[in-house]
């Protein structure tokens, strides 16, 4: 069972989505938050596998939700927006967030999209990671450029691999590229991650674009 923590400000929308994943034989909804502290006190006390969250919420907003729940590592985070691609989706993506969706997302690409996120795949579609990955690194940012030094951690394949990732592509077209397993890409996946001390894929692929990997 996949379990997901909905936060939600808006009662109707909450309840939505709510119905839509609790339709799901393998999807277990356990608990509900109407802003952003709730969110992140919710994701302590009930540890979910996944927080689907809002980006606009009161009292917290859901950017600085994700910032905390990804630090303390209590859940992965799919930010849910009104707007395609905005600050919004830019910061909670920063933040550590493993991807995002439109709010009218339909019920199918929904229950998809969670179950996507819980494979370790990060962001839903291809053709969406390779549109974002390119406005992200072309966002100006309020910090130094990375240095390419940090490289020197990764193996041949891990470089590789993130390489990879930097052109948006998912598990599955990994191990076809590199003619390797599923599973030994999202090994690879893990270990470079935990050497570019990096909290998402997303992370992962702003940085290979941004080093020209």
């Amino acid at each position: 069972m996949i379990r997901v923590l909905v936060a939600e400000d808006q009662a109707a929308v909450r309840a939505g989505l709510v119905l839509i994943l609790r339709s799901a034989p393998d999807i277990e909804v356990v608990g509900e938050a109407a802003d952003g502290e709730q969110a992140v006190a919710l994701a302590r006390r009930l540890r979910p596998d996944l927080v689907l969250m809002d980006v606009q919420m009161p009292r917290l907003d859901g950017v600085s939700a994700t910032r905390q729940v990804v630090e303390e590592q209590l859940a992965d985070v799919l930010v849910l927006t009104t707007f395609d691609l905005d600050e919004y989706v830019f910061g909670a993506l920063r933040a550590g967030a493993c991807g995002f969706l439109l709010k009218n997302t339909e019920a199918r690409a929904l229950l998809e999209a969670v179950r996507t996120v819980a494979r370790g795949e990060g962001l839903i579609s291809p053709t969406v990671t390779r549109r974002l990955i390119a406005e992200f690194a072309a966002k100006p940012v309020r910090r130094p450029g990375p240095d390419a030094a940090v490289l020197e951690a990764l193996t041949r394949r891990e470089r590789e691999v993130l390489s990879c990732l930097g052109e948006g592509m998912s598990n599955a077209e990994i191990a076809t590229r590199l003619n390797m397993a599923e599973a030994t890409v999202k090994t690879h996946v893990s270990r470079l991650l935990a050497k570019l001390q990096l909290r998402s894929r997303v992370q992962a692929a702003v940085l290979a674009q941004e080093l020209g990997v």
